[in-house]
């Protein structure tokens, strides 16, 4: 419960709202997390929010953590500059079951800032890419401006061991991508339904739609996974500021298969 202190190494400003801050620990000690993880940082004197940890779990030291401005808390960790310190409590929560999905076809479908609790996913996928079988992502933002990790998705675009398609919901005449919603690229990805493994991350309205698609598509419910990093507050389950139904998604989650939070999950305002 008591935050370790880490001093910012870097801030990168990703797009104009949203920047990745690498910090490194004060003093002596290990740190290590499994994808789909996140950390309690605390903004001293502001606030604590939880952020998914978005750098590579087989490095996971500096930590490397994407973050849009749009609260107090958030908008102040944007304005770090480097040498600052910030509070750490963490890892907390479950990971992407990728242990488990070896041997499937692995799915990745982001949109926005979804992207960021997915990429240590990629990392350990693309480290162990023998133990997958096919591996598509889909990458959606509003326009090519709200992109994250553009030199990543140029490289994993090159490499002949995975297909990676990116939309964007609007774009200028200089745009020569796909544009329009994610759930338009699915046709397109190879992959078997019956042996996919899916791992699903952006706004609600996305990931209902996607996961509806996969379902029409024969994907198990049970292979279809889904971050939801909603109203999350103490890291722990202590609050209640994140119970969906049975569940406390700090505690319990983020990551959740369909199967298990379906009932909650489809129902709006809960």
């Amino acid at each position: 419960m008591f935050p370790r202190l880490f001093r910012v190494a870097r801030r990168v400003r990703e797009t104009p709202d949203t920047c990745t801050l690498t910090l490194t620990p004060e003093g002596p000690g290990d740190f290590s997390f499994k994808p789909g993880q996140f950390n309690m940082i605390t903004a001293f004197g502001v606030g604590e929010v939880p952020i998914s940890i978005s750098g590579d779990p087989a490095q996971p030291l500096p930590l490397r953590h994407t973050i849009r401005g749009v609260g107090a808390v958030t908008q102040a960790l944007c304005r770090l500059k480097p040498a600052e310190v910030v509070g750490l409590r963490g890892p907390f929560g479950t990971g992407w079951p990728l242990a488990e999905a070896a041997g499937n076809d692995i799915f990745i479908i982001a949109g926005g800032l979804g992207l960021a609790p997915l990429r240590p996913a990629m990392y350990q996928v693309l480290e162990n890419r023998a133990a997958y079988g096919a591996v598509e992502v889909i990458y959606g933002a509003r326009t090519p401006g709200d992109m994250l990790y553009l030199k990543e998705l140029q490289q994993w675009r090159g490499r002949f061991d995975l297909r990676v398609h990116v939309t964007v919901d609007a774009a200028g005449p200089d745009w020569r991508g796909n544009v329009g919603v994610v759930t338009n690229i699915i046709p397109r990805a190879r992959f078997d339904p019956y042996h996919t493994t899916a791992l699903i991350c952006g706004p609600g309205v996305m990931m209902r739609f996607v996961v509806q698609d996969l379902l029409k598509r024969g994907v198990r419910e049970e292979n279809i996974f889904i971050s939801l990093e909603r109203t999350m507050k103490c890291g722990v389950g202590f609050c209640g500021h994140c119970q969906l139904g049975p569940v406390f998604i700090c505690r319990d989650g983020p990551v959740f298969s369909y199967a298990r939070i379906r009932e909650w999950f489809e129902r709006r305002g809960i």
